[in-house]
Order: structure tokens, then C-alpha cells, then sequence
């Protein structure tokens, strides 16, 4: 039972990670262009975002199968798989805001920098 498990929840945390992290590289770079006006940096930023989102969250997404009891029950696999689904979720919604934190610190350094070397 608990390879169904697995399977299920590799696929769903696939879609929704793989889904989430290109609407955030789409998107966000135009979020990003608009603090950095600097098309090269952006797409940059955008690009080492995308790459190290993708590895930490479905390096996480297999490292949480190692904390997995045995399920027994169909309650159980829907218990388990539902729970690992919502502390992916929880964690994709903390790396964005922690991203959106250091994006508005690089622009606000970035503008300082720009107003004193003119």
C-alpha cells in the first residue's frame, strides 16, 4: 500500500511544484523587472529562482518519504499522502514569501547604487 502511496503523492507534489514554479517564473518576472529595471539581472535572478525552487522543493518532497509510517488502511494512505501534500504546500508558500523578501532587498540595493554612482 504504501507504493500507491508514494506514487500518488509523487505525482500530485510533481504537478503542483512543477506547476507553481513556472506561474512564479512567468510572473514574477515581470514583479522582478519592475523593482530591478535591469532586463539582464532580472532574467538572471528569474532563472537561479526558478533552478533552486524546483531542487529544494522535490528534493524535500523525497526526503519527507523517508519519514513515512507503514499505511495499513486506505484512511491511513489518504491521511498520510493529504498531510504531505499540505507541508509541501505550506513550504512552497514560505520559500515565496522568504524570495519576495530577498528580491525587495536586492532592488532596494540596487537603486542605492544606481542613485549613488550617478
Amino acid at each position: 500500500m504504501n507504493t500507491f502511496a508514494y506514487l500518488i503523492y509523487f505525482l500530485i507534489t510533481y504537478i503542483i511544484v512543477v506547476h507553481v514554479g513556472f506561474s512564479f517564473y512567468r510572473n514574477g518576472r515581470i514583479f522582478i523587472l519592475l523593482l530591478l529595471q535591469d532586463e539582464k539581472m532580472t532574467d538572471f535572478i528569474n532563472r537561479i529562482l526558478l533552478t533552486g525552487y524546483y531542487l529544494l522543493n522535490l528534493g524535500y518532497a523525497a526526503v519527507m518519504i523517508h519519514s513515512w509510517k507503514t499505511n495499513l488502511t486506505w484512511t491511513d494512505l489518504v491521511t498520510t499522502v493529504g498531510n504531505r501534500i499540505g507541508v509541501i504546500l505550506v513550504t512552497l508558500s514560505l520559500i515565496h514569501y522568504c524570495n519576495m523578501a530577498v528580491i525587495l532587498l536586492i532592488s532596494r540595493r540596487h537603486h542605492h547604487f544606481l542613485k549613488t554612482k550617478t
